[in-house]
């Protein structure tokens, strides 16, 4: 079976690793369009997905199914280089129909501390728990004091992880916005929540 090796991108390294490569080689906005057209899967070039992708790039190119993947290496590539106009193309990302691109994109959105809080708390309410603690995360960056009722309805969640991370970010939000936030008090269940099982 033939396998696709670039030039100086070993597919053990990391994320990182391989992202720095590729912008050396390629320069900063070659490599944020090729991301751009990833996340909306579409094809970058067979070396560029492998720069950025590894060893899942190499079973796509080996004949596994592609799913998802190209569209989360799309926006995996954002958390390590940047600028403003791949901002549609990551907001168009959390309203993806792969829960791992959600994902992805939110993640991106709380590194960026990217303006769209509304965007992100759609996602509050998405059927992964891993998407919806992400969610919670992320507000927890860029969230402004119209996310404080979303944040503590995500404190009685099913999934421990999304009821941890909606505490920390609430703590987050209230450091940063006090005066916005003085008329909210907390309630013992923004406090206690984030570890105790739901209420039935």
């Amino acid at each position: 079976m033939t396998t696709h090796t670039p030039k100086n991108q070993p597919n053990d390294d990391s994320p990182a690793e391989r992202i720095a490569k590729v912008v050396a080689e390629l320069g900063e906005d070659d490599v944020i369009a090729r991301a751009t057209a990833l996340i909306a899967g579409l094809n970058a070039g067979e070396e560029f997905l492998l720069a950025v992708g590894g060893r899942h790039a190499q079973g796509i190119l080996d004949g596994a199914p592609p799913l998802y993947w190209r569209e989360v290496l799309g926006a995996l590539t954002f958390l390590y280089v940047w600028n403003d106009s791949a901002t549609p193309a990551v907001l168009a990302g959390l309203g993806n129909q792969a829960w791992r691109v959600r994902e992805m994109s939110a993640k991106v959105v709380a590194r960026r501390e990217l303006a769209y809080p509304a965007e992100v708390a759609v996602l509050a309410t998405d059927e992964v728990a891993r998407v919806r603690a992400q969610a919670a995360r992320a507000l927890g960056e860029i969230g402004t004091a119209d996310q404080i009722d979303v944040l503590r309805s995500l404190l009685k969640d099913p999934e421990i992880e999304v009821r941890r991370e909606a505490g920390g970010a609430l703590k987050k939000l209230r450091a940063k916005l006090p005066a916005a936030t003085s008329e909210t008090p907390e309630s013992p269940e923004d406090t206690g929540a984030t570890e105790a099982a739901p209420e039935n």
